[in-house]
């Protein structure tokens, strides 16, 4: 028997549920919880550290006190991964004016992300979360239909997280074309908000 509950959901509890029965308590980053609850805005993001393109470690945490725009994608050198990551390119430079960092991550290891950014010249920061565990703490991955197939993967969303750690806006279901402005439009009108 699995149970989590969501007031633990860091845990998985394996064992019967009376007394003098055995159980082992499991991290929950090690499984997929079909059921796991999305993130919502104004939670705190989970912290992480993750290898870049280029093998080195970045941490949320390292970026607390900036905006954040963490974007997930399915996979690097894929058609809709590199349309939307060329329009975050021909954006970035309007995208730094706010003063927001720009992450890109996906379920693939540090040396792929590196080819990507290479044949696309992406100059911002690409994740390599080849094992999944940041996707499902953000409760970004899910079921999808594929070519007329079930399959379970990264599903397209972007998370703007603020200065505090906290989210402060989602984008889901993302079309990659025209994405990149749809972000930069938001961080313009929030960033006019909060002066």
């Amino acid at each position: 028997m699995v149970i989590a509950t969501k007031s633990a959901p860091q845990y998985r509890i394996l064992g019967r549920l009376w007394p003098d029965t055995a159980f082992e308590v499991l991290p929950a980053a090690d499984f997929f919880f079909p059921w796991q609850t999305p993130m919502n805005v104004n939670d705190k993001a989970p912290d992480f550290t993750l290898q870049d393109e280029n093998g080195e470690e970045v941490s949320l945490k390292g970026l607390r006190g900036k905006t954040v725009v963490l974007y997930f994608y399915p996979r690097a050198n894929t058609p809709g991964c590199t349309i939307e990551a060329r329009e975050f390119r021909d954006t970035y430079k309007k995208i730094q004016k706010t003063g927001a960092a720009l992450l890109g991550i996906s379920p693939d290891t540090p040396e792929a992300q590196k080819k990507f950014a290479d044949a696309f010249n992406l100059p911002f920061t690409l994740l390599a979360d080849a094992d999944k565990r940041v996707a499902e703490a953000f409760g970004v991955v899910k079921e999808k239909n594929m070519y007329g197939r079930k399959v379970i993967g990264v599903a397209r969303t972007t998370f703007v997280i603020g200065p505090d750690g906290k989210i402060q806006h989602i984008f889901e279901k993302v079309k990659p074309e025209g994405h990149a402005e749809e972000v930069l439009e938001y961080l313009r009108k929030s960033s006019k908000g909060a002066s």
